[in-house]
């Protein structure tokens, strides 16, 4: 009605107009209005009002209730490329952060390892800070934020690149692609924790989960020294279960690290200043890495004896290979004749196992036969049976024994 009246009256100011051209632009004006206004507050699949003010969703609503989180706390994300997840972390009421939701990636673009170059297509790996000039509410991609890449350690290393983010619509050229309902939860809890105080939220981007198997698994890689790096980050939160403080110098991540001189800072292509890790969190991680170190060399040890037995077995096979395929007719006794072009090759005749056996009538087709190696030994044991069974088959006649002569006449059959 207040949409009505409004139009209504912007229309009857005019009296110049004619009383019906009136009622007619008060109707018009009073659809194009309330089309606007439905437009506006019209739902989609994935919530109500405009996309990046939208709630998160019950099922996250009830988890956070479950795991005693309010709603604007902090959060961090980790990401997974080879098992293809993104962890949303949120802290608790006790101070420690706790896995909220655990997200399958729906596409990542390159390979495992970091990225170096604007145009390889590669997505991040490494430690980010996003803060909310980082947030995109009008993504092409329903909605994103930006990763912040190249951060310090990646300039430090010359390295390129621009717009790498997490973002809906399922598609990636170098980033991390969520379907869209799945960015509409992300993107939520991040608005909701800068909505709390949080300045920025970490994101922690990983070639796989850093445990013992998977680095050993992974030994051989060339980037193996900058995911060791990586690790002693993921082994920092997986102790403390707090987000590290990041700071970069050397060209290298340093985490907790707090400088000893005042006003001294780090600076990731300078030399590192003294600085010094909370001992308790020190002493944690350490202990942490030599138990996984000792399980490394274990695994690694355990991989290069199978990679060498599966070597061994891979060259016996092929020997052995060789030996049947290819090497069997220059080790044995051939006897082979030509063919002749004008027999029909559908019912060829094999030859004796000797030259001398080869049939000599013209027009027979003959096939490639191998004789066996010791003859001596077949044809002693044949001897031996024909003399026992004086009445062997039809073609195979004893050499030993004459036909066998009687008087005998059978009778005449009826």
């Amino acid at each position: 009605m207040a949409i009505w009246r409004f139009v209504k009256s912007a229309a009857m100011k005019h009296n110049d107009i004619p009383r019906g051209s009136q009622r007619r632009a008060v109707k018009i004006g009073a659809a194009v209005l309330l089309a606007g206004f439905l437009a506006a507050c019209q739902a989609d699949e994935y919530g109500v009002g405009p996309k990046h003010l939208r709630p998160v969703s019950a099922d996250i609503k009830r988890k956070m209730s479950d795991l005693n989180m309010s709603k604007t706390s902090p959060i961090m994300i980790r990401i997974f490329k080879e098992e293809s997840e993104l962890e949303v972390w949120k802290q608790a009421r006790t101070g420690k952060f706790e896995l909220l939701e655990e997200f399958e990636i729906c596409k990542w673009s390159g390979k495992l390892g970091p990225k170096f170059k604007e145009g390889d297509r590669q997505a991040p790996e490494g430690f980010y800070e996003i803060t909310p000039a980082l947030m995109n509410p009008n993504s092409s991609y329903h909605l994103a934020f930006n990763l912040g890449y190249p951060n310090p350690y990646d300039r430090a290393h010359g390295r390129t690149g621009s717009h790498l983010m997490v973002h809906g619509a399922c598609s990636s050229r170098g980033c991390y692609a969520m379907t869209d309902e799945q960015v509409q939860d992300i993107y939520g809890l991040a608005r909701d924790s800068f909505k709390g105080g949080q300045r920025s939220f970490q994101v922690q981007a990983f070639p796989f989960r850093m445990t013992p198997e998977n680095m050993a698994k992974h030994r051989e890689s060339e980037h193996l020294d900058f995911w060791k790096m990586l690790k002693t980050g993921y082994d920092h939160f997986e102790v403390t279960k707090t987000p590290p403080v990041v700071s970069h110098c050397e060209k290298k991540y340093v985490f907790d690290a707090t400088t000893l001189v005042e006003g001294v800072p780090f600076r990731a292509s300078g030399k590192c200043p003294q600085y010094e890790v909370n001992p308790r969190i020190a002493s944690a991680v350490a202990a942490k890495q030599r138990k996984d170190d000792e399980k490394f060399q274990m695994l690694a040890a355990r991989f290069d004896a199978r990679e060498e037995r599966q070597q061994r077995w891979e060259e016996r096979s092929n020997r052995f290979a060789n030996v049947l395929g290819g090497g069997g007719a220059d080790e044995e006794t051939v006897t082979s004749a030509p063919v002749d072009q004008a027999a029909p090759q559908s019912t060829p005749v094999e030859t004796a196992a000797t030259p001398e056996a080869a049939p000599s009538r013209p027009g027979a087709a003959v096939e490639t036969a191998f004789a066996p190696k010791d003859q001596s030994a077949i044809g002693a044991a044949g001897s031996f049976f024909s003399r026992l069974v004086p009445f062997g088959g039809k073609d195979k006649p004893s050499a030993n024994i004459g036909p066998i002569e009687t008087e005998a006449v059978p009778a005449a059959k009826p």
